[in-house]
């Protein structure tokens, strides 16, 4: 099977911003008056979506969550990381990114983002980045009602990439997922996508056990690796 797409997590893979939403969720559930350690944090949040994930928090404290006060929590805490971000003097994304994106780009391979974060926080991370011009579609945790492992995120990307292009007819096994978490490799694969896991978040041998091939960081995973591991490259970027 060739190679047309490649479908980027976020969190965890273009920004290093897992911390601070570890941060600021525990921040939010201290302003309900509720204590979250570290270690559930990551058990219940990590590759899940803020709805996702402040509701099983909650739901595990006893306290009624209705939509509404949901989405005035997902509101403080985005409002929050943006503050933390603006104050930043430079974006924490992963180092080799700007390399990566161009080589994928000049293969003539199309690219998305699919994740659980908010579309206003990715969409205004890729902006300051100057990279939102390169990701033919974007997958957020607001345009689904399901979050990882889930696959309807990765399958709605493979969707929004064929309206791009009513001739690149995409199908799944002709992307590769780019994942740091249990619950992203677990969404692509459901999805019928191949994997490679980076071992921003997890070690190399937890990865390696659920995703088709693991790296280290994002600067081992060249194109002529993809290339080796999924083989024929079909450009299906515009001319």
């Amino acid at each position: 099977m060739s190679l047309k797409a490649v479908l980027f997590d976020f969190n965890g893979v273009i920004i290093d911003d897992e911390p601070i939403h570890e941060e600021l969720i525990r921040e939010l559930l201290v302003a309900e008056n509720l204590r979250v350690t570290s270690e559930e944090v990551r058990q219940v949040c990590l590759g899940r979506s803020d709805r996702a994930c402040l509701q099983d928090l909650l739901s595990r404290r006893g306290r009624v969550v209705t939509p509404e006060i949901l989405d005035d929590l997902i509101d403080r805490k985005a409002r929050a990381y943006r503050q933390r971000l603006q104050s930043a003097e430079e974006l924490p994304l992963y180092a080799g990114l700007a390399e990566l994106i161009p080589a994928l780009l000049a293969a003539g391979l199309r690219l998305a983002v699919v994740t659980g974060a908010i579309r206003a926080e990715v969409e205004w991370v890729l902006t300051r980045a100057g990279l939102i011009e390169y990701f033919s579609a974007i997958v957020a945790g607001d345009d689904i009602t399901t979050s990882k492992p889930e696959p309807d995120g990765y399958l709605l990307a493979v969707e929004r990439l064929n309206w791009t292009d009513t001739r690149l007819n995409l199908r799944p096994a002709e992307c590769l997922a780019i994942e740091d978490t249990f619950a992203g490799i677990e969404a692509a694969k459901r999805a019928g996508i191949p994997v490679v896991g980076v071992a921003h978040t997890y070690p190399f041998h937890m990865l390696q056990r659920r995703a088709d091939w693991c790296v280290d960081y994002l600067t081992d995973l060249e194109l002529e690796r993809i290339q080796r591991v999924c083989g024929e490259v079909t450009p299906s970027a515009p001319s």
